[in-house]
């Protein structure tokens, strides 16, 4: 399986990629920064330069081509402004699965955030901006007609993986360590049961491939 993953240098895209790459498959890593590019190869992944924040649609859809799923992992990232939620967390995943959907990749895996539904629209608060552009995000994606998957990880660390999760439309608040939330993005990419599939996922019992097949 070929996999690009826009946001290729995150600290869970480059967990995913050295999973990827550990189980026989192809990843791919998107990012903007050249510099980025050793950290991507030294996961067994191959490093593509793209900006999706400035690229158009088709541009992207040219870098997705070959690819039998995308997964978005990309974020603004602590300290950016509101503005940069919305072009990034909420644009740059939408731009995806249109170029996904122009490129013919139908599987989409988007990684997304607890509570993203729960966002104060009145607020102007920078959290409450970035959970309303993941919940845009992830709304726009359950309207399209691509084999999608919704994964909402609570609180990340950096905690070694457990490989033991608890899935749920709704977990109630948890943690969970990042390598867990690639090793579950993973198992989704593998398992056609969590396509059409939104959950929340947080530290737990249940063996990550077991609870991934159950959904």
């Amino acid at each position: 399986m070929r996999v690009v993953i826009a946001g290729g240098h995150g600290q869970i895209a480059l967990l995913l990629e050295r999973r990827l790459a550990a189980a026989g498959h192809a990843a791919i890593g998107l990012i903007r920064n050249p510099d980025h590019e050793a950290d991507v190869v030294a996961t067994g992944g191959e490093a593509a330069l793209l900006d999706l924040e400035s690229s158009s649609v088709a541009h992207v859809a040219t870098r997705l081509a070959g690819a039998d799923a995308v997964v978005f992992a990309a974020g603004a990232g602590p300290g950016s402004t509101a503005e940069r939620k919305l072009t990034v967390d909420r644009d740059g995943a939408t731009t995806l699965a249109d170029a996904a959907a122009i490129a013919g990749v139908r599987r989409y895996v988007m990684v997304s955030a607890m509570g993203a539904d729960d966002f104060d629209p009145d607020s102007s608060e920078i959290f409450q901006i970035y959970l309303r552009a993941k919940s845009d995000a992830d709304a726009a994606l359950r309207a399209t007609d691509l084999d999608w998957t919704i994964v909402r990880p609570g609180g990340l660390t950096n905690d070694l993986a457990t490989g033991s999760v608890q899935v749920a439309q709704s977990t109630g608040r948890g943690t969970i360590p990042r390598d867990d939330v690639a090793a579950v993005l993973l198992a989704c990419l593998e398992s056609p049961s969590s396509v059409g599939k939104q959950f929340e996922v947080i530290s737990g019992d249940t063996r990550i491939r077991a609870a991934i097949s159950a959904l």
